[in-house]
């Protein structure tokens, strides 16, 4: 089977799924191709694009949840949205491109992907099946749009969602999000610290902005040194990512602490979560499920307002994370919550309940299924499901 994996780069979890479908589907012997559509203009296009939602999502966060306010209102009008016509320019370069490749199946983890892939079956170009797969616990503005044939979704506690927006029922898949291997890995924690060349007698509290460093996190360690002089077996880890200047702030206001250590960019973050005792980070919908496949206790901070405020209420309310609103109040008073084993281990229960670790495989096996599936059972298949015996919870019967 030929996959063609599309994604952007607007922060790295909608790569970082795509890329764990890239390397499960490779591990069962096929070819999975990824790529950002917006590298085809020949520019640095993509770079331009993505860096505006980094930039966005660092300094300005509450405008970018104002921009989220203002999609969710606008996806209630008739007619395609803006984000829909922007998008169509770029339907003539990936229409070029697969018109010199030739692939099975299409899978997307960006709404933008989707939206081009639209444009081009609203011209009537022959495409294979096409499965959108989210990132987020919420079904974001004008995922609607999308003309798909399945929707992959984190949970089934998300469908009436779905259905809501007027997506149907017989499309969604509730498999879950995908993660690399490396996160579902059986790695021992002893294992783990000594890859990273940790000290296997000390604590260690894990924080993070998600891939882009956003988020307060120059506030949260300041807020924890009270905590970590009082408890002087435990480290703090603080993982940067790409946001130079936060790992430039961070140096010069931690560097005589000694139980403070600064990371800029890491390709470990599995190793990470399984090594640490504790994980605070901001509610991205990967990195959350990268968290919870890992097993390691969680802390929600500084959600970006709009899916990620809905990605902590999901974790929260299942007892998967704890959220945290006010770092200097509420931050050390979690932390000593989950230093309580029986707390610690609910929470763990409960992400090895509410989250699948298998969603990537799961989500192959049905990509594979559905390339394989002789064409008149499809059809068969199509009619049954549109007979109405398949219905969405929350709507008017079957």
């Amino acid at each position: 089977m030929e996959a063609l994996v599309l994604s952007c780069a607007t922060g790295g979890g909608h790569h970082a799924a795509a890329q764990a479908m890239c390397e499960e589907l490779e591990s069962r012997g096929h070819r999975a191709d990824f790529l950002d559509p917006y590298t085809l203009y020949g520019s640095d296009l993509d770079a331009r694009v993505g860096n505006c939602y980094v930039k966005c999502a660092q300094r300005l966060p509450g405008l970018f949840g104002g921009i989220y306010r203002i999609g969710n209102l606008y996806r209630r009008l008739p007619g395609k949205s803006p984000v829909f016509w922007a998008n169509h320019r770029s339907a003539d370069y990936l229409q070029a491109y697969l018109e010199r490749h030739s692939y099975d199946v299409i899978l997307i983890t960006h709404l933008f992907s989707g939206e081009i892939l639209t444009h081009l079956r609203r011209r009537g170009v022959s495409l294979p099946k096409i499965f959108f797969i989210s990132t987020d616990y919420t079904c974001i503005p004008f995922t609607e749009e999308i003309d798909c044939d399945f929707f992959v979704i984190p949970s089934p506690a998300l469908k009436q969602e779905y259905c809501l927006w007027g997506i149907a029922p017989e499309k969604l898949l509730p498999m879950g999000i995908p993660v690399r291997q490396a996160f579902r890995e059986k790695t021992g924690r002893e294992k783990a610290l000594e890859h990273l060349g940790l000290n296997p007698g000390c604590r260690y509290l894990l924080m993070a902005g998600g891939s882009i460093g956003a988020g307060k996190i120059l506030d949260a360690v300041s807020v924890l040194r009270p905590y970590l002089r009082d408890h002087e077996d435990t480290r703090l880890i603080v993982i940067c990512g790409t946001n130079d200047k936060l790992y430039e702030k961070a140096k010069r206001k931690f560097r005589e602490e000694p139980q403070i250590l600064l990371i800029q960019r890491t390709d470990c973050m599995a190793e990470y979560l399984k090594a640490c005792d504790l994980y605070i980070s901001k509610p991205g919908g990967l990195s959350s499920t990268e968290a919870a496949v890992a097993n390691i206790p969680l802390i929600h901070i500084s959600p970006i307002p709009g899916c990620e405020t809905e990605n902590q209420k999901f974790f929260s309310e299942r007892g998967m994370s704890i959220g945290v609103k006010d770092l200097k109040k509420e931050l050390p008073q979690a932390i000593l919550r989950l230093t309580d084993g029986e707390a610690a281990g609910r929470m763990k229960n409960a992400q090895r309940e509410g989250i699948d670790p298998f969603a990537a495989e799961k989500i192959a096996a049905f990509v594979e299924d559905r390339w394989r599936e002789p064409a008149e059972r499809s059809e068969s298949r199509n009619l049954l499901l549109n007979s109405g015996m398949v219905y969405c919870p929350g709507q008017k019967g079957p």
